[in-house]
């Protein structure tokens, strides 16, 4: 097991007819994972570009698509993250948030992401 903190990245394929649920089971996660020893950074939600603004690099980057939300939050470790998937399995509001959003989930699908920083200091 790593001692090294554990970031997640989740992205989530949104239900332009479910904003409202999304938001509401965002609310809920950031509340389960912060109580089990997490740090949520967010969620995040498209918004409209920047009038003026372009491509940083014209020809390899482009505009991401528009239904698309992220989540971001760190766990200390891999054991506190292990932890937190148990007690978030056995805690009131996780198992009612489960069976609320479960079958229905407020978004089309999502991918997850575990990611580590790059050094940025020599």
């Amino acid at each position: 097991m790593s001692n090294a903190p554990v970031t997640c990245e989740v992205r989530y394929r949104l239900d332009p007819d479910r904003i409202e649920d999304f938001k509401a089971y965002a609310k809920i996660w950031i509340k389960l994972i912060e109580r089990h020893g997490g740090r949520h950074h967010g969620y995040f939600i498209p918004r409209e570009r920047p009038t003026g603004i372009g491509i940083s690099f014209p020809g390899v980057g482009e505009d991401g698509a528009g239904d698309i939300a992220i989540a971001l939050f760190t766990f200390p470790d891999d054991e506190a993250y292990l932890t937190y998937r148990e007690k978030v399995a056995n805690d009131p509001d996780g198992i009612e948030a489960n069976a609320r959003f479960g079958k229905q989930p407020p978004f089309l699908g999502y991918e997850r992401v575990f990611l580590q920083p790059l050094p940025t200091r020599d």
